[in-house]
């Protein structure tokens, strides 16, 4: 690394230093509430053992479940290895909980690539909500975060559900931080109190104090492999809220009638509940390595978001690159930094779900795991690159250096 970038190091960590010590202090204040649920549940070594069959009485999977419940506010939760991505939860509880005729808004703009296909605004996969007869309204952005008046204007008395995206997705708006949740729901259930309020929380867990069940949701989902897994969970993802809705999600997951009650996992259950315990941690080494990225790219003069000098509600930050090029270089220095696949080149391809192709570095151990580091991005103009996660802050400053690096030599810089 040569002696400018060594400045831009420095600078950075400088910058960073007092936004540090607040993510400091919610780790603590979350492993707290963690380790409070573990002992307070008794969890013992005999909750590790694997089941089979039919998982009738899963005694691992029930205290998992139970524990989940005590850390998130919520009644009743599904937290199951056999979910195989976040995008399969959310889908199973919009599936659960929507039924012909009835109207859902999306509360934030367009809701994340994937959802796109599960609703059915773009595609025509079969089973998808609007093929349904489910009808779908969408609020438009103001001045790049939501509108409280337009939605209020979107809720009436026949709105089923309200879906609530707290991280940014493949868009340059603001994530959503507890406090903007928690309006948005207030000004959803004063148009409406039945109106069912769901937080779609994939990247947020952890990274404040509040989970979205203390702000008012009815309901919330999110992926075991981003920050709730703690970066060990080998796969999966969660539901959890009240017990009449999470009830029906089950019956959508497995069957009419089985529910919840079936489900067993022929491996241990340990890295979830281990992961489980690392997740505020971890999850603090994410964003401290999200906030790091953003001060060196500012630094050396790209566009990024949220930037940096500010406390932050999810893993991930964006990078305006300005061309393909650049967000090859980038992508090529995170995985060449990355400790699986170190000598993959990524090149843009088709992703499943997904419109535009997909650049994506991921050297991960758990395949797609973005509490791992990882970076991605639709290549599509202004060529964002989407930075998150991070197990060791170290290791990801070596990366994020490597990144700049890359991308200056491009410019001949």
């Amino acid at each position: 690394m040569n002696k400018k970038l060594e400045q831009v190091q420095k600078e950075a960590l400088a910058l960073c230093a007092p936004v540090f010590h607040e993510m400091e202090e919610i780790s603590l204040y979350n492993t707290e509430k963690v380790l409070s649920a573990f002992r307070k549940h008794h969890l013992s070594a005999y909750h590790f053992a694997p089941s089979n069959g039919y998982g009738y009485g899963d005694p691992g999977r029930e205290k998992l479940e139970e524990i989940w419940c005590d850390i998130f506010h919520a009644e009743s939760a599904l937290v199951r290895p056999h979910f195989v991505s976040g995008t399969h939860a959310l889908a199973t509880v919009l599936l659960a909980l929507l039924e012909p005729g009835d109207t859902m808004v999306s509360a934030v703009g367009a809701p994340y690539d994937t959802m796109e296909s599960v609703i059915g605004i773009t595609g025509n996969a079969p089973g998808n909500l609007i093929s349904k007869g489910v009808h779908y309204k969408e609020v438009p952005l103001k001045g790049n975060t939501y509108d409280l008046q337009a939605i209020a204007d979107a809720v009436d008395e026949n709105t089923k559900l309200v879906e609530i995206q707290r991280s940014r997705g493949y868009m340059l708006r603001d994530s959503l931080f507890p406090s903007d949740i928690k309006k948005i729901i207030d000004t959803v259930k004063a148009k409406n109190p039945n109106t069912i309020c769901f937080v779609d929380n994939c990247y947020g867990e952890f990274t404040n104090k509040e989970e979205p069940i203390e702000l008012g949701a009815d309901i919330t989902a999110g992926s075991l492999i981003k920050n709730a897994g703690g970066g060990l969970a080998p796969t999966g993802a969660y539901i959890c809220g009240r017990k009449d809705l999470v009830e029906r999600c089950s019956y959508v997951w497995t069957a009419p009638g089985l529910g919840g009650e079936m489900g067993s996992y022929a491996a241990s259950y340990r890295p979830f509940f281990e992961g489980l315990f690392l997740a505020p941690h971890m999850t603090r080494q994410a964003m401290m390595s999200a906030e790091f990225c953003a001060a060196v790219f500012k630094l050396i003069g790209f566009k990024t978001s949220p930037e940096p000098g500010h406390l932050r509600t999810d893993l991930i930050t964006t990078v305006t690159l300005d061309s393909e090029e650049n967000m090859c270089r980038f992508a090529e220095a995170i995985q060449n930094w990355s400790p699986v696949d170190s000598d993959a080149t990524p090149v843009p391809g088709p992703m499943p779900g997904y419109v535009d192709p997909i650049l994506m570095a991921a050297g991960t151990f758990v395949q797609g795991s973005t509490i791992e580091m990882s970076a991605d991005g639709p290549v599509r103009p202004p060529y964002v690159m989407y930075f998150q996660g991070g197990l060791t802050f170290e290791s990801a400053q070596l990366a994020i250096m490597g990144a700049a690096e890359k991308v200056l030599e491009a410019q001949g810089k």
